[in-house]
């Protein structure tokens, strides 16, 4: 068959295109290939992620999109990518913002950094690290700071207990460890942290020897020594906090509270073999 407009055929127009004559007539037929039609749930799926958790990037996405795969056909990244770029949609959250700690001006006590950037456990409460950070929250009368001081165990890295105050101070950081223990009567991890007033603080050290605990401190200057700490700020705050507004206290600690158990138990962690950190410590207490 020859095209009216032209001496070449369809046959030759399709082989010079590198396409078979049947998807050219399904084409024109206007019917849907199976690839475009894939494309189109997995465009509908996107979507979906994307309104429900703006702050996902395309790497997050594609760990979605094959975690609750139908027929268990995954993508990749770049797959992702294409996809979001099509549909105009991109991760709302904004760029890493790295902090330090200073340390205290005349510890009690100080340790050495006998985690060394081992950064690896191979089993649930075998290395804790602790922080505390800053929020702000502005309100009729002015700008105010809320504290929150966690504990996170570099297995699973869930966040194993935390605490939020008004105040940055010894109390907030010995509440946290408390209920960290109460939680897991068994542990006896080595305990990391950076060189912040209350860890160095001889009370402090002595909660941790009474249960049998070694401790580890970064140190000063050098935040990458509590890397996967500080990690987790960056997270929650990019997800969460940056480029928002709260105007109550109430708000803030509402997010904060709701964050923490969403990334302890929904959000999917490369490095975790693709789960939550909740999962992947179930699976080690099953085997």
């Amino acid at each position: 068959m020859t095209q009216p407009n032209g001496p070449y055929t369809i046959k030759d127009i399709c082989e010079k295109a590198h396409i078979a004559r049947s998807a050219y007539y399904h084409w024109k037929r206007g019917v849907k290939g199976q690839r475009e039609q894939e494309n189109e749930r997995l465009a509908e799926e996107v979507e979906k992620i994307h309104e429900e958790d703006p702050s996902k990037g395309y790497r997050r996405i594609a760990d979605d999109l094959n975690a609750n795969a139908p027929d268990g056909k995954r993508i990749n990244d770049k797959h992702a990518l294409r996809l979001m770029r099509k549909l105009g949609i991109q991760s709302n959250v904004k760029g890493r913002h790295n902090s330090c700690t200073r340390a205290a001006r005349h510890p009690e006590y100080t340790a050495e950094n006998i985690l060394n950037r081992k950064f690896h456990a191979d089993r649930p409460n075998e290395k804790w690290l602790t922080d505390v950070s800053e929020f702000k929250y502005t309100d009729g009368q002015g700008t105010h700071k809320l504290f929150l001081s966690a504990i996170l165990d570099l297995f699973d890295r869930r966040i194993v207990a935390f605490q939020l105050s008004d105040r940055n101070d010894n109390l907030l950081v010995f509440d946290t460890f408390d209920k960290a223990v109460a939680e897991n009567p068994e542990a006896h991890p080595l305990f990391h942290s950076d060189r912040g007033f209350q860890y160095t603080s001889r009370t402090f050290h002595a909660k941790l020897v009474g249960h049998g605990m070694t401790q580890s401190m970064s140190r000063v200057g050098h935040c990458i020594d509590n890397g996967p700490m500080e990690g987790f700020w960056g997270i929650l705050k990019r997800e969460r906090y940056y480029g928002r507004t709260f105007t109550s206290k109430n708000g803030l600690v509402q997010m904060i509270q709701s964050y923490i158990w969403y990334y302890n138990h929904k959000r999917l962690q490369r490095h975790l073999d693709v789960m939550t950190p909740w999962a992947y410590h179930k699976t080690h207490l099953v085997a």
